[in-house]
């Protein structure tokens, strides 16, 4: 299994739980929790296809390291706020900005990525005339 099909599964499973968690605060949760689910479910559910376009069209490297990272952190930050808002659990409070941490690391790493210059290729035959 390649580097790539992991970060595609796990993102497209990130994916899947983030919708779960934003239908989940749509019904029945008193209103402070409907809004940190709500919150962790949008960030969640954008860095997972984040995720999974770097999975699918990013060279390896730092733009794929970056779908890493910001699929990772979406998760992370978007559990940490699951744990406030359904368990009570204060400690996740500290836990969230490293999950924000996370996923502002993936877009400094897709910057960083797409700053990098293309390897150069010999010029073939038909692009010389």
């Amino acid at each position: 299994m390649t580097h790539a099909f992991r970060l595609a599964v796990f993102a497209a499973l990130s994916g899947a739980l983030s919708v779960a968690l934003g239908a989940f605060a749509a019904h029945g949760v008193e209103p402070k929790a409907e809004a940190l689910l709500r919150t962790g479910a949008q960030y969640q559910g954008v860095h997972a296809v984040l995720g999974f376009i770097c999975a699918l069209a990013a060279p390896p490297g730092l733009m794929r390291l970056g779908g890493w990272l910001a699929a990772s952190g979406g998760l992370l930050f978007s559990l940490a706020l699951a744990g406030i808002a359904l368990l009570d659990i204060g400690v996740m409070g500290a836990v969230a900005p490293l999950g924000g941490s996370l996923m502002i690391l993936g877009w400094l790493g897709l910057a960083a990525g797409a700053l990098r210059p293309l390897p150069s290729h010999p010029a073939s035959p038909a692009s010389s005339t």
